[in-house]
C-alpha cells in the first residue's frame, strides 16, 4: 500500500465477501407426541426449561419423544420440534381442546394460533362463533391440561363491588349463610368474596345451595364465622369479585371510549389454574388482563389495540377467545351509549379437553413432513425417537435419502431389548432383525437400545430411546472438533445420565450388531458408557459406511454449493470458472489442515466446461477428495526376544 509523505489518511477497500459460508452443523428435528403446545408448526428449542415450557412435563404417553428431545438437549442446543396428535381417528381417539361450554358436541380441535386464525379469528371477531356451543374460549392446543383451566371475567363495576340487597345471617361455628328473600342466585357466584358485618370479617362463597342459603369456604384467610345469628343489612355486607386484589380498581371506562361518547367498556379477565395440573396448586392465578375493552376499536394512548379477545389471543399462554359471552351486552364496535355486562362475574372452567389416543404413523410422518425441505430448513440430525419399522423406513426414504443433508438416528424397537420376550441373551439377534427391514443407506445411523434414566417431573425411572443421545454426541463432537470426526469412543462418545442399559452389549453382541451396522452403546465398567461404533446403515463396504466420512461430505457438499450460488447467472468464462476455484480451494485446505481430508483436487476450465456444457447453459466443478478414516481396529503385537539378540535383527520378521 503507498503512502503519502506527508501526514494523511490513505482509505482502501478489500472484499472478503467471496469466501465461503460458515454453516451450522448441530440442528436437529424430531416430530414428537407432548402433552401441550402448537401442532404441526415447528418451534425451535434450546433448553430443556424451553422445552417443558413449549410442550409441558411428560407422562406416561409423551415420555418417549419428551425425554429423545431433552437428551438431545443435553449435548445440543438447537432442536426444531413440531407436536403430533391423533386427529385421524374415530371421534373417541382424537386430540380435543378444552371448552368452557358442556353443551358443546363439536368436538373441537385447535392446532395452533395459526390454526385459530384461519379457522375460527374472522368469522368470531365478526360477532358469531365459529362452532356452536364452544362457549366465550378455548384451551390454546389441544389436550386434558386445558381441563385444569379457568376463566373468571368482571365485566363491570358492579360485577366488581356491590351491597347484597337484603338481609343475611351466619351461624356460629357453621359455615352457612342465609337470606330472607331469593336473591342469592342472582347476586352471587362461587368464589366470591363476602365482606361482614362492622368487624368487615371476609369469607369466601364456596357453592350456592338455593335462593336462600350459601355454602361458605371455611376459615376462609384464616377467619372463622363468629358473628352467630346477627344480621346484616345490605349496607353491611358487600360482594367483591374474587380477584379483587389483583387489579388496582373496578372496570370502567377507557380514555378511548370516553373521548367518543361511550362509557362501560372495561373488563377484567383471570386466567386460573384450577387443579394444580400447571403450577402444583390449585387455584393458582396464572394470567391477569385488567381493563382491556369491550370496544372491538378501542385503543391504548400507544395505539396498540385493547380489545379483550385479541389482547387475549395475542398474549395468552392458555387460551384463546372463542365467542362472546351473552352477559357482554355491549360487546363489539364502538357505540355512543354505555356497553353492557352482567351483574356479576362470568367464571367457567374449560372441560372436554382430550390427548387423544397414541399418533399413528401417519399423524407421524405428516410432522416429519414439515422438515422435508432443504430451503425451508436446516437440519443435520433426525431423531426417530421410539419409531416402528414403517416409520423408520420413511424417515429413510422419504426424508433423510430425498434432503442428502442430514442423517437419520434410530434406535431399535422398544420390545427387542426392554423385557426382550425372546429367551435371554437373544437381544442381539432381534435388534439385527429389525435393522434387516430398513434399507440401505448412508443416510441412517442405528445404536443398539434404550437406556434407564430418572424422570425428575414424575419422579419414576424410565426406559427411553438412545437416539437422542446418538445425535446429541454427534453435535457435541461437532462442537468439540468437527463433523468429520468420528462421534465413537472413549474421548467423545460418552453418554450421559444412564442408570443402566437395557441391552448392554457383551463382546460377542457386538460382533453381531456391527457386521449388521448397528452402534452398540456399552458400559464399560469404571469407564462409562459410550457410543462404540461409528457406522452407518450403507450395507455394501464403501467410505460412506461410517460416520465421520458420511458427515464430511454433507458439510463439503453444503457449503460448497452454498458458496456456488454467486457463480449462477454468470458467464461460463474462464474468469468465473477461477473465481470457483478460488473459493473451494482455500476451504478445502482449510478441512485438510483441521484433519477431515488428506488430499483433494478442484477441476474447473475448458476440459470439463467443454462447449456443449456451455451452451447448455451449465457449469460443472469436479471435487476431489480424500476422506481421513477413522481406526476401528487396533492391532498390538508383543514380542518376546531372546537376550543378546539386537531388536534391529528382528524387526521385519513378525
Amino acid at each position: 500500500m503507498a503512502f503519502t509523505k506527508s501526514p494523511g489518511i490513505t482509505v482502501s477497500e478489500i472484499d472478503l465477501s467471496a469466501v465461503t459460508p460458515a454453516i451450522g452443523t448441530t440442528e436437529a428435528a424430531i416430530a414428537g407426541h407432548f402433552r401441550w403446545g402448537p401442532v404441526g408448526e415447528r418451534a425451535l428449542i434450546t433448553t430443556e426449561d424451553e422445552l417443558v415450557k413449549t410442550f409441558q412435563r411428560p407422562n406416561a404417553n409423551t415420555a418417549d419423544d419428551f425425554f429423545t428431545a431433552a437428551n438431545f438437549l443435553a449435548y445440543g442446543n438447537q432442536l426444531f420440534t413440531t407436536r403430533v396428535v391423533n386427529e385421524g381417528g374415530s371421534t373417541a381417539e382424537n386430540a380435543r381442546n378444552a371448552i368452557t361450554n358442556a353443551a358443546n358436541t363439536q368436538n373441537t380441535l385447535v392446532k395452533s394460533e395459526d390454526d385459530y386464525d384461519d379457522r375460527f379469528l374472522t368469522t368470531v371477531l365478526g360477532g358469531s362463533a365459529a362452532i356452536s356451543g364452544v362457549g366465550p374460549f378455548i384451551g390454546r392446543y389441544p389436550g386434558e391440561l386445558g381441563n385444569s383451566l379457568r376463566v373468571s371475567i368482571c365485566p363491570t363495576a358492579t360485577a366488581f363491588s356491590n351491597a347484597i340487597t337484603g338481609n343475611v345471617s351466619i351461624t356460629s361455628g357453621t359455615t352457612a349463610l342465609a337470606g330472607n328473600g331469593t336473591f342469592f342466585t342472582n347476586q352471587l357466584r362461587s368464589g366470591d368474596i363476602l365482606v361482614l358485618g362492622p368487624a368487615r370479617e371476609e369469607v369466601k362463597v364456596k357453592t350456592i345451595s338455593s335462593d336462600t342459603a350459601v355454602v361458605l369456604q371455611s376459615n376462609y384467610q384464616g377467619n372463622t364465622i363468629v358473628d352467630g345469628n346477627s344480621a346484616h343489612r345490605s349496607n353491611a355486607t358487600v360482594r367483591k369479585w374474587e380477584y379483587f386484589r389483583l387489579v388496582d380498581s373496578a372496570p370502567g371506562t377507557s380514555a378511548y371510549v370516553q373521548s367518543r361518547g361511550g362509557s362501560g367498556d372495561q373488563l377484567h379477565v383471570v386466567v386460573v389454574d384450577e387443579n394444580g395440573q400447571w403450577s402444583g396448586t390449585a387455584n393458582t392465578v396464572l394470567e391477569v388482563y385488567e381493563s382491556v375493552s369491550k370496544a372491538r376499536d378501542a385503543k391504548n394512548p400507544q395505539g396498540s389495540s385493547i380489545y379483550y379477545p385479541l389482547v387475549i389471543n395475542e398474549s395468552s399462554e392458555y387460551v384463546f377467545f372463542a365467542s362472546h359471552s351473552g352477559s357482554l351486552t355491549g360487546a363489539g364496535g364502538l357505540s355512543t351509549t354505555s356497553f353492557g355486562g352482567a351483574d356479576v362475574a362470568n367464571t367457567d372452567s374449560l372441560i372436554y379437553g382430550r390427548d387423544g389416543a397414541l399418533p399413528t404413523n401417519g399423524d407421524y410422518l405428516t410432522g416429519y413432513d414439515l422438515f422435508n425441505n432443504p430451503e425451508d430448513v436446516d437440519i443435520s440430525f433426525v431423531l426417530g425417537s421410539g419409531a416402528n419399522q414403517t416409520r423408520a423406513i420413511d424417515l429413510i426414504n422419504n426424508l433423510a435419502e430425498q434432503r442428502k443433508d442430514c442423517v437419520v438416528v434410530l434406535s431399535p424397537e422398544r420390545t427387542d431389548v426392554v423385557n426382550n420376550s425372546s429367551f435371554p441373551g437373544k437381544e442381539a439377534e432381534d435388534v439385527v432383525t429389525f435393522r434387516n427391514t430398513l434399507p440401505s443407506s448412508s443416510f441412517a445411523i442405528m445404536d443398539s437400545g434404550f437406556k434407564y434414566q430418572y424422570d425428575k417431573y414424575n419422579d419414576v425411572y424410565r426406559y427411553v430411546p438412545l437416539n437422542g443421545d446418538t445425535a446429541g454426541i454427534m453435535a457435541r463432537s461437532d462442537t468439540q472438533r468437527d463433523p468429520w470426526f468420528s462421534p465413537a469412543g472413549f474421548s467423545r462418545g460418552q453418554v450421559k445420565n444412564v442408570i443402566k442399559l437395557a441391552f448392554n452389549p457383551r463382546k460377542a453382541d457386538r460382533e453381531v450388531l456391527y457386521a449388521a451396522g448397528v452402534n452398540p452403546v456399552v458400559t464399560f465398567p469404571g469407564q462409562g458408557t459410550v457410543l462404540f461404533g461409528d457406522k452407518t446403515l450403507l450395507a455394501q463396504p464403501s467410505a460412506f459406511d461410517r460416520i465421520n466420512v458420511r458427515r464430511l461430505f454433507i458439510v463439503l457438499e453444503k457449503t460448497i454449493s452454498i458458496a456456488s450460488r454467486q457463480s449462477l447467472f454468470e458467464f461460463n468464462d474462464e474468469i468465473t470458472r477461477s473465481q470457483f476455484v478460488n473459493l473451494v480451494e482455500p476451504f478445502l485446505r482449510e478441512v485438510q489442515g483441521r484433519r477431515g481430508i488428506t488430499d483433494f483436487r478442484v477441476i474447473c476450465d475448458e476440459s470439463n466446461n467443454t462447449g456443449e456444457v456451455i451452451d447448455r447453459n451449465e457449469f460443472v466443478g469436479d471435487i476431489f477428495v480424500k476422506p481421513n478414516r477413522s481406526i476401528n481396529f487396533i492391532q498390538l503385537n508383543f514380542v518376546a526376544v531372546r537376550t543378546g539378540v539386537e531388536f534391529n535383527e528382528v524387526i521385519g520378521a513378525v
